[in-house]
């Protein structure tokens, strides 16, 4: 069984929480246009899971994965920082690969606690925008991660996503 928002879709496997966004699609807009135009383009996910309450996150996860486009063969790469890829995709097979391979742990959570579960997405802003309010890309660490989640997005596209609440124990019927 899985648990939705009618956006956002939440699954167990084993001790993780997985979700899925049929009606999300980042590589749209902006993004897309960038990426016809030869350019890969980061997007920056953030899992979140809240125990009790939607006012503490409980445990988050955050992950980084840059997409290109293949303007000869016109299908996508997806590249996931930390490692894995895959190629050949259409629009969707890599939005869709890009969510199965973010996950955040319900390890020792009780199965009748109340959670919650967002999603965050957000495009990296191109080089020349980062560059000219002052920022620039020092490079991906945890801290570079959970400082962009932090601060409001400035002009790249952004989604965020919130889930139903739920009981590990209803998504193990």
């Amino acid at each position: 069984m899985r648990v939705s928002s009618e956006d956002l879709y939440v699954m167990r496997v084993n001790d993780d929480l997985h979700v899925s966004a049929p009606r999300v699609h980042f590589l749209a807009g902006p993004s897309l246009i960038r990426l016809h135009d030869g350019d890969a383009v980061p997007f920056d996910f953030q899992l979140t899971l809240f125990d009790g309450s939607r006012d503490t996150a409980f445990r988050r996860t955050v992950d980084r994965f840059v997409v290109s486009y293949d303007l000869w063969d016109e299908n996508f790469k997806v590249s996931r920082m930390g490692g894995g890829h895959r190629s050949g995709l259409s629009a969707s097979a890599a939005e869709r690969w890009c969510l199965d391979n973010l996950l955040v742990s319900a390890a020792g959570i009780a199965p009748s606690d109340r959670l919650w579960v967002r999603l965050e997405i957000r495009a990296q802003d191109p080089p020349d925008a980062a560059a000219g309010s002052g920022g620039g890309d020092p490079g991906i660490s945890l801290k570079s991660l959970v400082e962009l989640f932090g601060r409001p997005p400035r002009t790249s596209p952004h989604w965020t996503l919130d889930s139903t609440s739920f009981r590990l124990e209803d998504l193990d019927r």
